[in-house]
C-alpha cells in the first residue's frame, strides 16, 4: 500500500493555531505574599478611582449628555461724541459699519487726503520705480497695482523736495502728497458699548440672553461690573482694551482687534440663575509682527463743487472689536453614566496588567509565579508528550483510566500501558489484549461503570461479596408478675 504523503510543518502549524484559538481561557487567581507589589498595586488603583472620581465625574462632569455650540445672536451699540482738533466726530461717522454686528470698528486716528479730483499730479515716491530723472524712465499707459493711476510718459517734479516722479492721471492730489492726520483718542476711551447676547441649546430646549430682564429703565444707568451688574453688558472702550492688557494710546494710534469672548456654561441640572455668562477680553491680531499688526483700511467722502466731482480720501486707524461666543450645557443622562462607570471599572484592571508584568519579569522567582500562574487543562487520551509537558496538568495516567478507556472499546490505544501503576496503587491485572480483571489485594478501583465491553475488549469481571446471613431476633425475658 502507498504511504498518505506527509504533510508539510507549515500546514501542521497553523492546523494547530486554528484549533488553539478555540480554546477557553479562564483568570487564575494566585496570592502573591509580597509586600512591595501589593502596595504598588494598590497604590495604581486608587490613582486610577481618583483619576475617574475627581476628573471625570467632578471635573468634567461624566455624567452629563453635552451639548455646544449654542445658537446665538449679537446686536451692539456703540454711544460717544469726539472732538478732534478741526472737528466734531458722533458715531455715525466713527463707527464703521452701523449695522450693529457682532463684528464692527471704532476709528481712534484718520489721515485725510481733501480735495481729490480727477486731473494729472506726480505719483507717490512710496510706489515702487516711481522715482525718474528723465521722460524716458516713465512709459505711457503703464499701470502699477501698487500705485495710484496709469502713467502718461512724463516726468515731472514732486510735491516738495528736489525730487522727480513719474505723471499719473488719477485722483489728484495723491494720498502722500497733502496728508492732514487727526486722532480720536483722548475722548475715544470714555465711549460705551453694549453688547446684547442670546443663546439657545436646542438639544435641551434652554434659551437665555445677558439682559437682565426689566421694564424700569435699567440699562440707562448701568456700567458693567462682574459682581454688582452682571446683567448690564455696558463696557467702556478704554476699559476693554485695559482688560486685554493692552494700552490705549498705543493701540488708538496705529489700531488693532481685541475679541470680547462671551462663554456660557450651563449645568442644567441647577436652576436657569445658576447659568450666567462670562466675559473675557483679548487681543487677537499679533502685536510682536510689526508687518502684520495694527488695524487700518480706507473710505472716501464724494462732494460736487460747482459741476466737478471731488473727494476727501480717508484712511481710518481703529480698534476693531469682534464678539465671540462659546457654550457648552449639560444634563443628567444614564447612558454616559453606565459608560463612564463600566470604563472606570475596566481601568483598574490596569493595576493588574502592570503587577503582572512585574511579577514575571523582574522579580528572581519569576519562572516559579510563571509556572504557577499559566495552567492548561488537557483533555483525556493525549499523547505522552503532552500529558508530560511542564507546568501543565499532565501527570501519568493512573491504570483505572486506563482500564476504563480499553473497556469503552478506544482502538487506539497500544497493546501496553504506556506508564507504570500509578503511586500507591499494586499492579493491576489487566490484559490489555484480553479483559480487565479486579483480583483480592489489589487496591486499583475499577468502579463498574468503567466496565464495559467493545471490540477488542471483554467486560471486566468483578466478584461479588458473599451475601451476609439473616440477623436472628433477641429473645426478651418474660415479666415478672
Amino acid at each position: 500500500m502507498e504511504e498518505p504523503p506527509a504533510r508539510r510543518p507549515g500546514a501542521v502549524g497553523c492546523q494547530r493555531c486554528f484549533w488553539e484559538f478555540w480554546n477557553y481561557e479562564t483568570p487564575k487567581v494566585i496570592v502573591v505574599k509580597n509586600r512591595n507589589l501589593g502596595i504598588m498595586y494598590r497604590g495604581v488603583q486608587l490613582l486610577i478611582l481618583l483619576y475617574f472620581i475627581w476628573y471625570v465625574f467632578i471635573i468634567q462632569k461624566g455624567y452629563q449628555e453635552s451639548e455646544t455650540g449654542p445658537e446665538s445672536s449679537v446686536v451692539t451699540k456703540v454711544k460717544g461724541v469726539a472732538r478732534s482738533h478741526s472737528r466734531v466726530w458722533d458715531v455715525e461717522e466713527y463707527v464703521k459699519p452701523a449695522a450693529g454686528g457682532s463684528v464692527f470698528s471704532i476709528l481712534t486716528r484718520v489721515e485725510v487726503t481733501h480735495s481729490q479730483t480727477l486731473e494729472t499730479c506726480p505719483e507717490s515716491l512710496e510706489v515702487p520705480d516711481a522715482a525718474c530723472s528723465s521722460d524716458s524712465d516713465c512709459v505711457a499707459g503703464e499701470m502699477d497695482m501698487l500705485g495710484n493711476g496709469e502713467r502718461t510718459g512724463r516726468c515731472v517734479p514732486y510735491y516738495s523736495g528736489p525730487g522727480k516722479t513719474c505723471e499719473v492721471s488719477a485722483w489728484c492730489p495723491v494720498e502722500d502728497g497733502h496728508t492732514v492726520s487727526e486722532s480720536l483718542g483722548k475722548m475715544a476711551a470714555q465711549f460705551t458699548i453694549l453688547i446684547k447676547n442670546n443663546i439657545h441649546f436646542p438639544r435641551f430646549g434652554f434659551s437665555k440672553g445677558n439682559v437682565r430682564d426689566d421694564k424700569n429703565g435699567y440699562l440707562k444707568d448701568c456700567t458693567f461690573n462682574e459682581t454688582t451688574d452682571l446683567y448690564c453688558p455696558i463696557f467702556r472702550l478704554g476699559s476693554i482694551v485695559e482688560q486685554a492688557g493692552e494700552n490705549f494710546t498705543a493701540l488708538a494710534e496705529q489700531g488693532g482687534v481685541i475679541g470680547v469672548i462671551i462663554n456660557w456654561n450651563c449645568n442644567l441640572d441647577l436652576p436657569d440663575s445658576a447659568c450666567n455668562p462670562s466675559y473675557s477680553f483679548h487681543r487677537l491680531d499679533p502685536k510682536r509682527i510689526q508687518v502684520s499688526s495694527g488695524y487700518n483700511y480706507r473710505f472716501a467722502k464724494y462732494y460736487n463743487c460747482n459741476g466737478t466731482n471731488t473727494r476727501s480720501l480717508i484712511k481710518a486707524y481703529g480698534i476693531r472689536i469682534d464678539v465671540i461666543v462659546h457654550g457648552q450645557a449639560g444634563k443628567f443622562s444614564l447612558i454616559p453614566t453606565i459608560i463612564n462607570l463600566a470604563t472606570a471599572l475596566t481601568s483598574v484592571g490596569v493595576g493588574s496588567f502592570l503587577c503582572d508584568w512585574i511579577l514575571l519579569t523582574f522579580l528572581n522567582k519569576n519562572e516559579v509565579y510563571s509556572a504557577r500562574k499559566f495552567d492548561q487543562m488537557e483533555p483525556r487520551g493525549t499523547s505522552q508528550a503532552s500529558a508530560q509537558r511542564p507546568g501543565r496538568m499532565g501527570s501519568p495516567c493512573p491504570c483505572w483510566l486506563w482500564a476504563f478507556l480499553a473497556g469503552a472499546g478506544h482502538s487506539s490505544l497500544p497493546d501496553e500501558p504506556p506508564h507504570g501503576p500509578s503511586p500507591g496503587c499494586s499492579p493491576c491485572p489487566v490484559s490489555w489484549g484480553g479483559a480487565v480483571q479486579r483480583g483480592l489485594g489489589t487496591n486499583c478501583p475499577i468502579s463498574p461503570l468503567f466496565a464495559r465491553t467493545g471490540p477488542r475488549r471483554q467486560a471486566a469481571v468483578v466478584t461479588p461479596a458473599p451475601p451476609r446471613p439473616p440477623r436472628q431476633p433477641t429473645p426478651r425475658a418474660p415479666a415478672s408478675s
